[in-house]
């Protein structure tokens, strides 16, 4: 009969390295350097779809899909008027906290408004109007949304294998890099920014992570904001 001490041992399988932190520390690396690219000018227009691409790959590799961060997972056609209306009502109210709440508050602490004169050529251009909510819902409801709420947050999360207090870091990491993100706004644009993408943050896990809600939530918000910037209602 063979000891305890003679019995073979169990092998432990190896660690897949698509589960290791350090790809998540890699991915975070080209996350940083897209933003270090962006700011000396590297980019055109916008590092979103680069992030984006960043984030697909991430997924591919682990052999996930959007999906798995609550993009489409809305289980049957019933639940869609109640994520519509959830996304709306949460877009109109962030609208109304950040023009007669967060907005002013920030203004009358740092003694500046947000820069938003790279949107000057809104002002009462109907073509112009079209391009920025065709942009406002997939480049930022859709793109950004994906980025940073769905891509961003998860993995960071991942870091902490996923705990609350994982979650939480989370939360506040990721939406202190989409404030500043937002740094062509000046300071009163970062915090302002930030303090939403705090919001939408919220939404997503109050919502148990269902993407959808954010961005419907961020496409109204800024569709609102695109037709003020239209009628001349933000000064710029």
């Amino acid at each position: 009969m063979t000891s305890p001490s003679e019995a073979p041992r169990r092998r432990e399988p190896p660690l897949d390295w698509r589960q290791s932190p350090w790809l998540v520390v890699v991915e975070l690396g080209a996350v940083v350097a897209l933003f270090v690219a962006d700011s000396v000018g590297l980019i055109p227009f916008s590092k979103t779809p680069f992030l984006l691409l960043v984030g697909w790959a991430s997924l591919r590799l682990r052999g996930l899909g959007w999906r798995s961060v609550g993009l489409g997972s809305v289980a049957g056609a019933r639940r869609w008027p109640a994520i519509l209306a959830m996304g709306l009502a949460a877009g109109l109210a962030m609208e109304a906290f950040q023009l007669f709440v967060s907005q002013p508050l920030l203004i009358r602490l740092l003694g500046h408004e947000p820069d938003l004169s790279a949107f000057r050529a809104l002002r009462g251009n109907l073509k112009f109007l079209a391009v920025g909510i065709a942009l406002a819902w997939t480049l930022a409801a859709f793109g950004e949304e994906m980025v940073w709420r769905g891509y961003l947050m998860n993995r960071i999360a991942d870091l902490g294998r996923g705990t609350r207090t994982a979650w939480i870091a989370s939360l506040i990491v990721v939406n202190v890099g989409f404030g500043l993100a937002h740094a062509y706004q000046g300071i009163t644009g970062i915090i302002d920014e930030g303090l939403m993408g705090l919001l939408l943050g919220l939404l997503y896990l109050a919502s148990r992570r269902n993407l959808m809600v954010p961005i419907i939530a961020h496409g109204v918000q800024d569709t609102v904001d695109m037709l003020l910037l239209f009628l001349g209602a933000y000064p710029v």
